[in-house]
C-alpha cells in the first residue's frame, strides 16, 4: 500500500464529496451529508499517516487502494 501524507489524503477526501467542516490544531475535521462519521485528518507537514490509519480513513470515505 502507497503511504501518504495527511496533506495529500485530505484533497482526496474533498474529491469524493467530503467537506472540511472544522480545524483544530493540526487536524482538519471532515464530514459528509448522509453519513453520519467524522474524518479527523492530521496534518503534520509532508509526514505519512499510519497505516492502521489510513486504512480506517479509507473504509469510513470508501476510497480503494488504487485511488491513493
Amino acid at each position: 500500500m502507497k503511504l501518504i501524507s495527511g496533506k495529500e489524503f485530505a484533497p482526496l477526501l474533498e474529491s469524493k464529496g467530503w467537506v472540511k467542516k472544522r480545524i483544530k490544531g493540526s487536524h482538519h475535521v471532515f464530514t459528509k451529508i448522509g453519513n453520519p462519521e467524522r474524518i479527523s485528518v492530521p496534518i503534520h507537514g509532508n509526514k505519512p499517516l499510519k497505516i492502521g490509519l489510513l486504512r480506517h480513513f479509507m473504509k469510513i470515505a470508501d476510497i480503494k487502494e488504487n485511488e491513493l
